[in-house]
């Protein structure tokens, strides 16, 4: 469920008319609806009751500090996977012992500022990492708090680009090897290990992979423990998938996987984490873009907007799928008509939808892109020198723009031209 609904034929962002936002910040843009973000992290965390937990946004799918701030107020820890994100979580006010630091390449800065700054734990992804962590954290005089990566070798059958438990893949250390890596760390005077960590991908709409992987955790938990180690956390990851379209079958619900934490895991009396990001933040957002040109083509027609692949990158970079609907709704028993739905970026790949079914159009209307609120602001970027998008938050009948539209002349001036060019 989310809060972007027709009322009276109009698309509103809760209480906000989207059309409103759009005349006030110009487009194209981001809007995420605070009742919505609320709403998925509360299913979360009662999903896991009356379990010890903590629900960790991952920070990654979305991290403009706004939305941080929102989920922290109820309760959130954060999910990082690098230095500035570290940086953000703090910078809104999440206390270090509910922030866990993730990532197969934290350098010794990173690992600097976050025991400087206090961490609830680093999710250890290698043997190499463990013993450089080790060397920092006894070099400033303290004992570093982990939880080991285990990779289980499970397929998440999920896109390639995005599973990340299977033996091929880069993330931890192979669980055929847990126990002589964790009799390793055990053995360094600057870590302490409080627990483990899986994660096995993202956009997971079946629940069978994590139950294979959650089993082969609760098995090692025990092998563990008998070898004398105390592991008190269990760290599950996030990856639980979100409906892309409104047709297709909908993922499992968080309570449904909830009652499969407990059912692999609840027995052991270990103080339970996930890090959902996608299903917190992915249907809390939309892109609205408007619509330059209709272009007629031999064999093909397209919608031509003012959001690209810069803007939103998913499309080109995973095949990924966003419903686009129009902000105004069509009148009943209005024909549809097959466009391509692209970008004015020089470049095939900005293109959103392949002979999407889409109401008549005209230059100046608007769409909306749905599920956008996660991988959307974070992975867009300046290319072709096109000015980041604004990111603006609702609640209620109020909004707020939480990331302006740079002016060309602030890009420009980021560059320096040096001496010899002046």
């Amino acid at each position: 469920m989310d809060h972007f609904l027709y009322r009276d034929g109009v698309l509103f962002a809760e209480d906000v008319p989207v059309s409103e936002i759009a005349a006030a910040v110009g487009t194209p843009f981001y809007c995420y609806s605070t009742a919505t973000l609320e709403r998925h992290f509360r299913l979360f965390d009662e999903a896991l009751a009356p379990l010890p937990h903590l629900v960790c946004f991952a920070m990654k799918s979305n991290s403009n500090q706004a939305i941080l701030k929102t989920l922290a107020a109820k309760g959130a820890g954060m999910d990082v996977v690098s230095g500035g994100e570290y940086a953000r979580a703090v910078a809104v006010g999440v206390p270090g012992e509910r922030i866990v630091f993730s990532g197969v390449g934290k350098t010794v800065s990173e690992m600097r500022a976050a025991l400087a700054g206090g961490i609830r734990q680093f999710n250890v992804e290698s043997e190499p990492e463990m013993e450089v962590l080790n060397a920092v954290a006894v070099s400033m005089g303290l004992r570093a708090p982990v939880a080991i990566r285990i990779n289980p070798d499970v397929d998440a059958r999920t896109h390639a680009k995005i599973a990340t438990g299977k033996s091929e893949n880069k993330f931890g250390i192979p669980i055929s090897r847990a126990r002589a890596v964790y009799a390793q760390a055990a053995a360094l005077p600057g870590l302490e290990v409080v627990g483990i960590d899986v994660h096995i991908g993202s956009q997971l709409t079946e629940l069978e992979p994590f139950e294979l992987a959650y089993r082969k955790v609760a098995d090692l938990t025990e092998a563990l423990r008998a070898d004398g180690h105390e592991i008190r956390r269990l760290d599950l990851g996030g990856g639980l998938g979100i409906p892309y379209t409104r047709s297709n079958e909908a993922p499992p619900l968080p309570s449904d996987y909830g009652d499969l934490i407990k059912r692999t895991v609840g027995h052991l009396g270990c103080e339970v984490e996930i890090e959902p990001g996608r299903l917190i933040s992915g249907n809390a957002g939309i892109m609205v873009s408007a619509v330059i040109y209709v272009k007629r083509g031999e064999g093909r027609d397209f919608l031509i907007l003012d959001g690209a692949m810069n803007d939103l990158v998913r499309p080109s970079m995973y095949d990924a799928h966003h419903d686009i609907v129009p902000v105004v709704e069509p009148e009943p028993g209005v024909e549809p008509a097959h466009f391509d739905i692209v970008g004015p970026v020089c470049e095939t790949g900005d293109t959103f939808a392949r002979q999407r079914a889409m109401p008549p159009l005209a230059p100046g209307d608007l769409v909306a892109f749905r599920s956008a609120g996660a991988y959307g602001a974070v992975m867009s970027s300046e290319y072709n020198t096109r000015p980041l998008i604004p990111e603006v938050l609702v609640k209620g009948d109020h909004f707020a723009v939480i990331r302006p539209r740079p002016t060309f002349d602030e890009i420009i001036a980021r560059d320096n031209i040096p001496e010899w060019l002046l």
